[in-house]
């Protein structure tokens, strides 16, 4: 494992009581990550980043924290963490953690001492409300017993801190020596540009809709101060003082991209998430615009930008992309050209087997605090893994699921994927396979409208078809991988002689690539809603 191992990362994320079950309870554990830990391995990724497993009452899926230096009850003890990260470490596996710095929760210590009127400065609390929103909807604050109220940005069960008292920062300067000691190689910051908030905590006034809508399009007087910047810069030097380039990644919305830079840098925190790029359409225009505009900006923060499809808050890019056959084509492309791009790649569980986002979970089941106060969901990405099987929950573990799977998943399994020709399971391993050999700098290559190319420094050339119809486009190297799952034309329309960039014969490689892909011009066609990647290195 070198340093600046981050720079170029594949990245999964383990949604915790949604990937492996150990014990029988139908709630993912650390025991359940450490026995998959393989798997992961095998799939190819750099590191894992685990939602939190903290002491929480879990309303909001362990995102509102007890205790930040314990692990729940629900997924183990500090000693199964050992194990685990011990494990990861020796299968050349990173781990990444969550740290919740925004809010704790209400069953905190210090919050319980604050409702007695002990240190209450330590959170946000003042004898009238202003006009504030929560992102889960309904007002920010709410009222205790004496009269005063407390400052909450999502459910009531998670106060907010407050970062200018002295207390709050030595606390959490305290917390990543915590997990750094226990060999973690970073952390997650969640909420990352809402610790501070405007001086007097101003209203935000008259908008039409919900001030959620504002967030990364517009200013809001308790997201992205200047002044949360210190707060990074106060732990850079930390992370900096232990071996092995120890990193923070922030989960950040501004309202330019300009300002989301600011995140990032050699005195703050070395990634941000890029969540344009999960927001942009099916279509050439939106994702040139991304990439160009996110590649700028990191060049001015001289650190690698990141790209990211899918996570435990976003449906999944299945579902986003339509749904059915035409949304896992669309999503499989997108993949490609993903993965294909400088810099890191976030992935999140079970998008490497083309799970949909579910749509029809009982109202009962739903568990998302956020669904309570607005109907709106997140739990139909957050549904258990199915790892094999026939009938739910798929292997997920001895017992049931805390999320009922669907029964149109047997098919998506693990064990179903698994060395299956055209499976999206396999298309991700031979990707993230060939992605190591991927480096340098993008070159835009000419193509049709609708249709995005691009050369990379070592030779790789993605070519991806935006578009309902099949296109021409030039044959810049042996094909090496294509997102859509058909068989191989016969191998005299592919040359005999043609080899793949690891010296494989191309028709030995998985058979991943549909319809006639040579034209009688030379070029290739290149199938609706499908990606390409070529060894631009055998041709020059």
């Amino acid at each position: 494992m070198s340093d600046s191992w981050w720079r170029s990362a594949a990245v999964y994320q383990v949604y915790v009581r949604s990937f492996a079950d150990s014990d029988g309870d139908g709630i993912g554990d650390l025991r359940g990550v450490r026995n998959r830990l393989p798997y992961l391995r095998d799939l190819g990724v750099d590191a894992l980043w685990l939602t939190p497993f903290y002491r929480s009452p879990m309303i909001d899926g362990g995102y509102d924290v007890a205790d930040y230096r314990d692990v729940d009850p629900m997924f183990g003890t500090l000693a199964d963490f050992d194990a685990m990260i011990a494990d990861a470490h020796a299968l050349g596996l990173r781990v990444i953690v969550d740290i919740v710095p925004n809010h704790t929760s209400d069953a905190h210590p210090w919050f319980v001492s604050a409702l007695a009127g002990v240190d209450r400065d330590r959170y946000i609390f003042r004898d009238r409300p202003n006009d504030w929103e929560s992102i889960f909807g309904g007002p920010a604050w709410t009222q205790v017993a004496d009269g005063q109220w407390y400052l909450h940005l999502f459910d009531p069960s998670q106060p907010d801190l407050n970062w200018e008292h002295p207390d709050v920062r030595a606390e959490f300067e305290d917390v990543l020596r915590f997990w750094l000691d226990r060999g973690v190689d970073g952390f997650r910051v969640d909420v990352a540009h809402g610790m501070i908030k405007a001086a007097g905590l101003p209203d935000v006034g008259f908008m039409p809709g919900r001030q959620v809508e504002l967030l990364g399009r517009g200013r809001l007087p308790y997201f992205d101060q200047d002044e949360v910047h210190e707060i990074y810069r106060a732990w850079r030097p930390i992370l900096d003082s232990y071996p092995g380039e120890r990193i923070a990644v922030a989960e950040a919305w501004a309202e330019t991209p300009q300002r989301l830079a600011r995140y990032v840098g050699p005195d703050e925190l070395h990634q941000a998430f890029n969540f344009d790029f999960l927001d942009a359409t099916w279509s050439a225009d939106s994702f040139r615009k991304v990439i160009d505009s996110s590649l700028a900006e990191a060049a001015i923060v001289g650190a690698p930008t990141t790209w990211v499809l899918s996570n435990h808050d976003k449906p999944r890019h299945v579902t986003r992309y339509g749904d059915g056959d035409v949304g896992l084509r669309r999503a499989r492309a997108a993949t490609l050209l993903m993965l294909a791009l400088p810099g890191s790649a976030y992935l999140y569980q079970g998008e490497e087997l083309g799970l949909p986002e579910v749509l029809d979970l009982p109202d009962e089941v739903r568990q998302d605090p956020a669904f309570l106060r607005t109907g709106l969901s997140r739990d139909g990405c957050r549904v258990p893994l199915p790892w094999d099987g026939t009938a739910p929950p798929y292997g997920f573990g001895p017992g049931g699921s805390w999320l009922p799977a669907p029964p149109s998943w047997a098919g998506l399994s693990v064990a179903a994927q698994t060395g299956a020709p055209g499976s999206t399971l396999e298309l991700y391993r031979a990707a993230l396979r060939l992605r190591r050999t991927t480096a340098g700098d993008l070159t835009w290559l000419q193509t049709e409208p609708d249709v995005l190319a691009f050369r990379r420094a070592s030779g790789l050339v993605c070519a991806v078809n935006l578009t309902s119809s099949p296109v021409h486009v030039p044959a810049w190297g042996p094909v090496l991988l294509a997102s859509s799952p058909a068989p191989l034309p016969p191998l005299s329309a592919v040359d005999q002689g043609q080899t793949a960039v690891d010296g494989s014969l191309f028709r030995d490689r998985m058979p991943l690539i549909g319809e006639e892909i040579l034209d009688r011009r030379g070029g290739v066609v290149l199938p609706a809603d499908t990606a390409m990647w070529f060894d631009g290195a055998a041709t020059g």
